[in-house]
């Protein structure tokens, strides 16, 4: 490399260290400030979320919708304390809001779906028409609640299915929440030549006996109707929802069980047919 062009590199690395001199001396006091006011920013963006998730904690409100608020708070107080001191450099911040409104006006339209999902699971969050472990009935599906998510609820039933069913289908729905049990509702037909309350005693029986039938509401039997086979005898209990079909079966097998050994007749439909020559 000759002399002169030494000469040339050693000018532009003078001019570099002259303008970042130049800018440190100018802006020191801008870079400092920026700095300063974005870590403590930070500072109180950690301890507003934290405030807020305690008073969550306190009134007891679900931790889902603690984290989410408590993360959202944090996350706008970065983003305006960010905007603060990328003014105090004098960078211009009009354009820049200007730019998030239009992103998240752009955001909302393509996510509404999701948006209304997550809207309807803070409502179900604090309003709490059911909790973890309840049965529910919604448009026809149903089963016990699994988890509870800001955009969706799991349910899960006695097959040991995941049923995902998005917020917003729920909120503003029909709702059938029997807790934890779920309601068996059967009929059989007698002899009219029976007994029907040592029919309706043995059917109590049977039910009181069962230790999975619930107790606290006290199981329903008597005469459901009148038809052309017999008297219908209607049952109504209550049995948790996870072992829903095995208790329905097991009483079944014992009412059946019970109703010959005393020798009620449980008749079948007849139909007599009358050929004509």
């Amino acid at each position: 490399m000759n002399e002169n062009g030494l000469e040339q590199e050693l000018a532009q690395l003078q001019n570099v260290y002259n303008l970042l001199t130049e800018f440190l001396v100018k802006y020191s006091f801008q870079l400092i400030g920026a700095g300063l006011i974005f870590l403590l920013g930070l500072w109180v963006a950690s301890k507003v979320s934290n405030l807020v998730a305690k008073q969550f904690e306190k009134h007891k409100i679900d931790i889902t919708l603690s984290n989410f608020v408590s993360n959202l708070v944090r996350i706008l107080i970065v983003v305006m304390v960010g905007i603060i001191a990328l003014g105090k450099l004098g960078i211009s911040i009009t354009p820049m809001v200007a730019a998030i409104g239009a992103a998240s006006l752009g955001a909302g339209l393509a996510l509404q779906g999701m948006l209304s999902n997550y809207a309807a699971g803070v409502t179900i969050i604090v309003t709490r028409p059911f909790v973890v472990g309840n049965t529910i009935e919604i448009k026809g599906v149903s089963g016990v609640v699994k988890n509870i998510h800001l955009g969706l609820t799991q349910l899960t039933n006695e097959e040991g299915e995941v049923i995902n069913i998005p917020n917003k289908h729920i909120v503003g729905e029909i709702l059938h929440n029997s807790f934890e049990y779920k309601l068996v509702n059967i009929q059989f037909n007698v002899s009219y030549n029976s007994d029907v309350n040592q029919v309706i005693a043995i059917a109590n029986n049977v039910l009181t006996s069962n230790e999975e039938v619930n107790s606290e509401r006290p199981p329903q039997v008597g005469i459901n109707g009148f038809n052309s086979i017999g008297i219908e005898i209607g049952l109504r209990y209550w049995v948790p929802t996870q072992s829903y079909y095995q208790n329905k079966y097991q009483i079944n097998l014992n009412l059946m069980n019970a109703m010959q050994r005393a020798g009620i007749d449980i008749p079948c439909p007849v139909r007599e047919i009358h050929i004509e020559k």
